[in-house]
């Protein structure tokens, strides 16, 4: 894409573009190394990235990138009350709204997408067999189901995506979307399908226990291990992971922080 300056022609090419609007005008400034480095915005957002000039490939603020329409002083001062073409630009990458080109978007949605279908993978069991399914027919099921990606929430709330900084500064975000999907795949798709149960280790002060015990093995699918101590009450359940934040708060609340939940592992099946 050509922009025209005063007195020489820049071609920029796989430019990603961040437009901010105030004081009614839009400004716009380019990113070029966003198609070698996709998340140079992002980690300058983030404190990753240091060196604005490794973000920008012009440090320009323009009213029309696409036309190479550089904003005027006056305008700059209106707005932003400075001229100082460093500091807008900063403003401007920090506030601004990051356009994506459609390909790129629809590779990332698609990447997303796959993401998704993974961690439901790893987190559900075909209940007849209680083994796992297989990525591709959950992503076969999310499109029976007619399953649509908001590209608004990243995909891992535990390890968060590089590719998908770009539409979120959010970290714990996709559980929710996994939730989601999992339940409307129950509804609305042929593919049977349950959430694993999680296996876990509660331990607690033994008075606490006798207190408590039952209370949480009522929460259990299954108690592996129940041993009463003199000292500690420890005890390994199988259950559904919508317990696991219920059990956490009954501790929190019961055992003035001497409670303990661990996650061990996401069991194939809570059956005998």
């Amino acid at each position: 894409m050509p922009i025209q300056q005063p007195s020489n022609q820049i071609k920029l090419t796989n430019v990603s573009i961040v437009r901010l609007k105030k004081g009614g005008k839009r400004f716009e400034v380019d990113d070029a190394k966003i198609a070698c480095y996709k998340n140079k915005v992002q980690e300058w957002r983030n404190g990753v990235e240091t060196n604005i000039d490794d973000v920008l490939q012009i440090a320009n603020v323009f009213v029309n990138v696409s036309k190479g329409e550089l904003a005027k002083h006056q305008d700059l001062q209106k707005a932003f009350g400075k001229t100082d073409t460093n500091e807008i630009v900063k403003e401007i990458l920090k506030k601004g709204e990051l356009q994506v080109g459609e390909k790129e978007r629809e590779h990332d949605l698609s990447s997303i997408r796959r993401e998704i279908a993974t961690l439901v993978a790893e987190k559900c069991v075909d209940p007849a067999t209680q083994r796992p399914i297989p990525v591709g027919m959950i992503e076969k099921a999310m499109t029976e189901a007619g399953y649509s990606v908001r590209p608004g929430k990243n995909a891992k709330s535990q390890v968060a995506l590089d590719i998908l900084h770009r539409y979120t500064e959010g970290a714990l975000k996709i559980d929710g979307q996994v939730s989601e999907c999992i339940k409307l795949l129950q509804s609305d798709s042929t593919l049977p399908i349950q959430r694993a149960r999680m296996r876990v280790k509660v331990t607690m002060p033994s008075e606490d226990g006798k207190r408590i015990r039952k209370r949480i093995l009522e929460g259990a699918e299954k108690v592996e291990t129940d041993a009463m101590g003199d000292q500690q009450w420890e005890a390994t359940l199988l259950i559904d992971p919508g317990q696991f934040k219920v059990i956490n708060e009954l501790l929190h609340k019961e055992c003035k922080g001497k409670g303990r939940i661990e996650t061990m592992t996401f069991a194939a099946t809570s059956s005998s």
